[in-house]
C-alpha cells in the first residue's frame, strides 16, 4: 500500500420526515423517506405476496438442474434493501427490498432462472416479477412465474423469447426474515450496558445471496452492485464501496455474489491518517470495543500487510477502501467480501490485557489470509466452487508471508507445516479423501458446495503451492502471479491458467531447469487425491515412492490417471550440508547418499511427502538428536517426529522406533518440534488414556517435560512473568500445560493457587492471558460446581472475546458429569452459548474424557433436530465427538448412526463421517498390534 489512509465519512441523509431514515446509496444518491414509506407494502403475511410453495420431483427441465444455463448474464444491479432492527407485531425482524437486475441475453431463451431463496415476493400484474427491455428492445410479456424450491430459483417463463445481443432488466420487490441464523442477510444479537443491540449483517458465501435478493448466484456472474441501505438514525451502513456503498468512481469494477457484503449497526471505528494514499482504511466494531484499544493491533497491521500484497503482486490494491468489521455473531472465521472485510471478534480484536500471544498471532494471520483474497479471490475469482482450492490454498499459504512481514521477529513462516500441512497430511492419508480440483459436474448442489470448504482445499492447498512457489523460487512463482492477475483482472479463472502463466515465468527464467513443464508436475498433486511417503535406502542409494495410507490395507477405489505416483522435488541434506536438490520422477531411481553420514531429506519440509529411511540411518538421525539437535534444522526436527510416529501408524516403521524420536525432548526449547511432538503425542493419549498404557505414558513424558518445565520456572522468575520471544511464550504453554497433564509436582498447586486468588478477587485476574487457557481448564477440571459457576459468571460478564472464548473451552474440563451434561444443554439456548460457538463447545467438551461418551449420545440423540437448525459445523462436529474412537464397539455406532441417519442427512459432514469410520477402523487394527510394544517401551523408560 504504502501512501497512508485518511478518513472519509459521507452518508446520504434523507430529508422531509418526522423520523429521518439515513440512506446509504452507492451512487450517492439522496432518497426521501415518504417516498419510500408510500410504496407498495411488504408486510410477511400480504395478500399481494407469494410465499414460496414446495413443486413437483425434479425433472430433466433447466429449473430442476443446480448450474444456471448459459442464455443469460448479469451487468448490473441495482439494489435497495430495509433491514427492521425491531421485531414487528409478530415478532419477527424483517427486511423488505427491491432489485433491479440488468442482464444480457447470450443465447435465445425464453426462460429467466435466477436464484432466489425464502424470500417472499410482491406480485406485480399477477406475476413474481416485471420485465422491460433496454436500450429502446421490446421485451416479451411473461407467461408465467414460479418457485423451484429445490434447486432455489425464481423462474419466468415467456410468452416469446429473449434475443442475442439485447439487455433487458428484470425487476422484484420481497421481503425476508432477518432470522438469526449467520447465513445471507441476518441478524446479530449482543447486549452493551444492559442494553439489546441487534446488527444486519451479510454472509454471501457460497450461496447465501439469494437469500438476501434475487440474482444470478454464481461465481462467474460477476456484475456491478447499486447497493441502497435505508436505516434508522443513530445506526451507520456499510457497503463494499465508498460512500458507504458503491460510488461512480467504482461503477467499472465487477464482482461475484458471493462477494457482496452490507452492514447496519450502531458501531464506530478507528483510523489512521497518512500522506499521499487515496485509499481509507477503518477497523469497525462495537463501540466499546474500539474505545477500549482493540481494534489498535489489527489497524496497525493492515497498513504493512497491505503493502506487501501490492508489492508480492505488483498490482495496486484496486478499491478506494478497505473496511474491516468485528461481528459479534459470524459463522466463519472471517470472509473476504471486496472492501468490506467481516470478522468474528476473536479473529480482529485484541486487548494487551486480556488477550493472548496466540490471539495475537491469529489476528495477524487472518487479516493477512483475507487481504490476499483482495485480489486473488476477488480481482481474479475462480469460475466454479471446484476450484475453490485455488481460491482459500492460495490465501493459506501467503497468510504466513504477509503476516511475516508485519511481525518480522515471530518466524511465523514456518508454522505452517503445524497449521496446514501436517493438518493435511492427517486427512489425505485416508482412502476417503479427494483430490484437491474435480470435475464442474462433480460440485452442483449447495451442500457439496459447502463441503469443498475443507482441510484438503485449505491446507492442502497452501502445502502444495508452497512446494511449487519453493521449487520455482519465489520471485518467478511472483512474476507469474503478476501476469495472471494481469490477464484475468475482474474476471474468472481455473487452475490450468495459473499453470500457464508460471510457466511463461519459467521460460522468461533460462537459468531455471525443471524436469517437466509446470503443469504436468502439478497435475499429479492437484487431480489426484493423496501424497507419497519417499523412501531412501543410504546403504543402497535406491529412492522409492508410494502412496501413503493410514491404513495400508485399505483398498483405493478411486483410479487416478497418474497411478498414484508423483513428480518429487528431494531437497536433502547431510552431516556436512545441505546438497543439491533431486527430482524423483519414477516410482523408483537411485543417487550417491555417501554410506557413513546421516541423511536427512525435505529440508525446510517444503515438499508435500513424508520421508522414511533404512534403519541405518534413522539410527545416525536418533544419535545426532541425542549428542546435538541443533546441527538439524528446527523445522526438520519437528518433522522427524511427525514423520516416524505417522510411518508408525501406518505400520511401516515400528512404533517403538517412533517413540525414540522423543527421548531428546528433554534437550528441546524450541517451539515447533515441541507443539509437532505433542500433537503427534496426542493420536496416542487419544487412544490409551482409557487404558493401562497411560499410566507408563503419563510417567515417561512427565520425566521429558520436567527439564523444560524447570528452564520457564528459572527465567520467569517462578512463573511470575513470560518470556520475551514470541514463539519462546508458545514453548512456556505447552511446558505448564503438558506439566499438569502429566502430574509433575507443582504445577496444578500452581494452578489451583493462582485461579483461588481470582476467586476471591474477581475484578483483579493477575494470571497472565498466555497462560489463562492451562489456568483455567486444569482448575476447573480439579473444582466442582463453584469453580464452574464462578467461571460461568466470568464468561458471561467477558467484554472481550479472546477472554470468552478461553472461559468457554475451560468449562468443558470439569470431570463433574452432571455439569457437563447442563452446558451440552446449554449450547441449544443462544441465550446462553452463541449459535457460531455452538459445535465448537460440543468439541471442547468431547475433547474431555468423561465429556466425550456425554457429547455423543447428546449429538446422536438429537441429529435431526441439530441438523434442522443449520447453524451447526457438521464436518467440525463429526470429526470432534468421534475423536476417541478406537474400539469395535464404538465403530458400530458409528455405522449405526450413519444407517439411523440416512434419511435426515449429514450435509456439509457427510464426506467427515465416512472419515471417522476409516480412521477408527484404522485405529481398531493399530491396536491390536501395537499396544503391547506401546506398553512395553512407555514401563522400560519410566523404571
Amino acid at each position: 500500500m504504502g501512501k497512508g489512509f485518511y478518513i472519509s465519512k459521507n452518508q446520504a441523509i434523507v430529508a422531509a420526515l418526522l423520523a429521518a431514515v439515513a440512506v446509504v446509496t452507492i451512487i450517492a444518491l439522496s432518497i426521501v423517506y415518504s417516498k419510500e414509506k408510500a410504496k407498495r407494502a411488504l408486510p410477511l403475511n400480504d395478500e399481494k405476496t407469494s410465499p414460496v410453495t414446495p413443486t413437483s420431483p425434479p425433472s430433466n427441465e433447466p429449473w430442476d438442474k443446480y448450474r444456471l444455463p448459459d442464455t443469460l448474464k448479469p451487468q448490473s444491479y441495482n439494489i435497495t434493501l430495509w433491514p427492521r432492527l425491531t421485531e414487528d407485531a409478530q415478532g419477527m425482524y424483517i427486511f423488505t427490498g427491491s432489485s433491479e437486475v440488468v442482464f444480457m441475453c447470450e443465447k435465445e431463451t425464453d426462460l429467466i432462472i435466477i436464484h432466489c431463496n425464502k424470500l417472499n415476493l410482491t406480485f406485480f400484474d399477477g406475476h413474481h416479477a416485471k420485465l422491460i427491455g433496454m436500450h429502446r428492445t421490446a421485451a416479451p410479456a411473461i407467461k408465467k412465474t414460479w418457485f423451484q424450491v429445490e434447486t432455489q430459483y425464481l423462474v419466468v417463463q415467456l410468452k416469446g423469447t429473449l434475443k442475442p445481443g439485447k439487455a433487458y432488466s428484470l425487476s422484484t420487490e420481497f421481503k425476508g426474515e432477518l432470522a438469526d441464523d449467520l447465513e445471507g442477510f441476518y441478524r446479530s444479537e449482543y447486549k452493551e450496558d444492559g442494553i439489546k443491540k441487534v446488527v444486519a449483517i451479510t454472509q454471501m458465501q457460497a450461496t447465501y445471496a439469494r437469500k438476501a435478493f434475487p440474482c444470478f448466484d454464481e461465481p462467474a456472474m460477476k456484475a456491478i452492485f447499486h447497493i441502497t441501505l435505508i436505516h434508522e438514525p443513530g445506526t451507520i451502513a456499510l457497503s463494499n464501496s465508498r460512500e458507504i456503498a458503491w460510488v461512480s468512481t467504482c461503477l467499472n469494477f465487477k464482482m461475484s455474489t458471493y462477494l457482496v457484503a452490507f452492514i447496519v449497526s450502531d458501531f464506530t471505528y478507528i483510523t489512521k491518517q497518512e500522506d499521499n494514499k487515496d485509499l481509507m482504511v477503518r477497523i469497525w466494531a462495537r463501540q466499546k470495543a474500539i474505545k477500549g484499544g482493540q481494534g489498535d493491533y489489527a489497524l496497525s497491521i493492515t497498513q504493512p500487510i497491505m503493502e506487501f500484497f501490492e508489492k508480492y503482486y505488483n498490482t495496486d490494491y484496486p478499491l478506494s477502501k478497505s473496511d474491516q468489521i468485528a461481528l459479534p455473531d459470524f459463522s466463519a472465521g472471517a470472509m473476504e467480501n471486496w472492501g468490506l472485510v467481516t470478522y468474528r471478534e476473536t479473529a480482529l480484536l485484541y486487548d494487551p490485557k486480556t488477550s493472548a500471544n496466540g490471539n495475537k498471532q491469529r489476528i495477524a494471520t487472518v487479516v493477512s489470509h483475507e487481504l490476499a483474497h483482495m485480489w486473488f479471490g476477488n480481482l481474479v475469482t475462480l469460475k466454479w466452487w471446484n476450484d475453490l482450492w485455488l481460491n482459500e490454498g492460495f490465501a493459506s499459504y501467503v497468510e504466513y508471508l504477509g503476516a511475516d512481514y508485519a511481525e518480522p521477529t515471530w518466524n511465523i513462516k514456518d508454522q505452517i507445516i503445524l497449521y496446514d500441512m501436517y493438518r493435511a497430511f492427517a486427512v489425505d492419508s485416508l482412502v476417503s479423501s479427494h483430490p484437491l480440483s474435480c470435475k464442474e459436474e462433480e460440485v452442483n448442489k449447495p451442500a457439496e458446495i459447502s463441503q469443498m470448504f475443507n482441510t484438503i482445499s485449505y491446507s492442502k492447498g497452501a502445502a502444495v503451492l508452497r512446494m511449487l512457489s519453493e521449487f520455482l523460487t519465489e520471485p518467478v512463482f511472483a512474476k507469474g502471479l503478476t501476469t495472471y492477475l494481469n490477464q484475468f483482472a475482474f474476471g474468472n479463472s481455473v487452475y490450468s491458467d495459473l499453470w500457464d502463466h508460471l510457466q511463461k515465468a519459467v521460460d522468461r527464467t533460462p537459468q531455471l531447469k525443471l524436469p517437466h513443464r509446470v503443469h504436468d508436475i502439478m497435475n499429479r498433486w492437484i487431480l489426484q487425491m493423496g501424497f507419497p511417503v519417499v523412501t531412501i535406502d543410504t546403504g543402497t542409494g535406491n529412492v522409492s515412492q508410494k502412496h501413503f495410507l493410514l491404513e495400508p490395507n485399505s483398498v483405493v477405489e478411486k483410479p487416478s490417471e497418474f497411478n498414484y505416483e508423483w513428480y518429487i522435488p528431494i531437497n536433502w541434506m547431510k552431516k556436512s550440508g545441505e546438497q543439491d536438490q533431486l527430482w524423483l520422477l519414477q516410482k523408483s531411481g537411485t543417487s550417491d547418499f555417501s554410506r557413513g553420514q546421516w541423511v536427512l531429506a525435505n529440508v525446510n519440509v517444503s515438499g508435500y511427502y513424508r520421508v522414511n529411511y533404512d534403519l541405518e540411518n534413522w539410527e545416525r538421525l536418533l544419535s545426532q538428536l541425542n549428542s546435538n539437535h541443533q546441527i538439524i534444522p528446527v523445522i526438520n526436527r519437528a518433522q522427524i517426529l511427525d514423520d516416524a510416529f505417522n510411518l508408525a501408524r501406518a505400520s511401516i516403521i515400528n512404533i517403538t522406533l517412533a517413540l525414540r524420536t522423543t527421548k531428546y525432548l528433554s534437550l528441546e526449547k524450541e517451539y515447533i518440534p515441541w507443539e509437532a511432538a505433542l500433537r503427534s503425542l496426542n493420536s496416542l493419549f487419544l487412544v490409551f488414556d482409557r487404558s493401562d498404557v497411560y499410566g507408563a505414558m503419563q510417567a515417561y513424558l512427565r520425566n521429558q517435560v520436567k527439564p523444560l518445565f524447570d528452564h520457564f520456572t528459572s527465567i520467569t522468575g517462578n512463573w511470575t512473568t513470560v518470556p520475551l520471544g514470541h514463539n519462546d511464550q508458545f514453548t512456556q504453554i505447552i511446558a505448564l500445560s503438558l506439566a499438569c497433564k502429566t502430574g509433575l509436582p507443582g504445577c496444578r498447586d500452581i494452578i489451583k493457587a493462582w485461579f483461588r486468588q481470582w476467586m476471591q478477587d474477581p475484578d483483579n485476574n493477575k494470571i497472565h492471558p498466555n497462560l489463562r487457557s492451562t489456568v483455567y481448564c486444569y482448575a476447573i477440571a480439579a473444582g466442582g460446581v463453584e469453580e464452574w459457576d464462578f467461571g460461568w459468571r466470568m464468561f458471561k460478564k467477558a467484554t472481550v472475546a479472546a477472554e470468552a472464548v478461553k472461559l468457554r473451552s475451560a468449562l468443558a474440563c470439569t470431570r463433574e458429569p452432571w455439569l457437563l451434561n447442563r452446558y451440552l444443554e446449554y449450547t441449544l439456548d443462544p441465550e446462553k452459548i452463541r449459535k457460531q460457538d455452538a459445535t465448537s463447545t460440543i468439541g471442547s467438551i468431547s475433547s474431555n474424557i468423561v465429556g466425550q461418551p456425554l457429547a455423543w449420545n447428546f449429538v446422536r440423540a438429537r441429529w435431526e433436530y441439530l441438523y434442522g437448525t443449520g447453524s451447526f459445523s457438521f464436518s467440525r462436529l463429526i470429526n470432534d465427538i468421534t475423536a476417541r474412537f478406537c474400539t469395535s464397539f464404538e465403530l458400530s455406532e458409528l455405522k449405526q448412526f450413519q444407517k439411523d441417519n440416512a434419511d435426515v442427512g449429514f450435509g456439509s459432514g457427510t464426506q467427515a463421517l465416512q472419515q471417522a469410520i476409516e480412521k477408527t477402523t484404522a485405529k481398531i487394527k493399530w491396536l491390536e498390534d501395537n499396544k503391547q510394544q506401546v506398553l512395553q517401551w512407555f514401563i522400560s523408560q519410566s523404571a
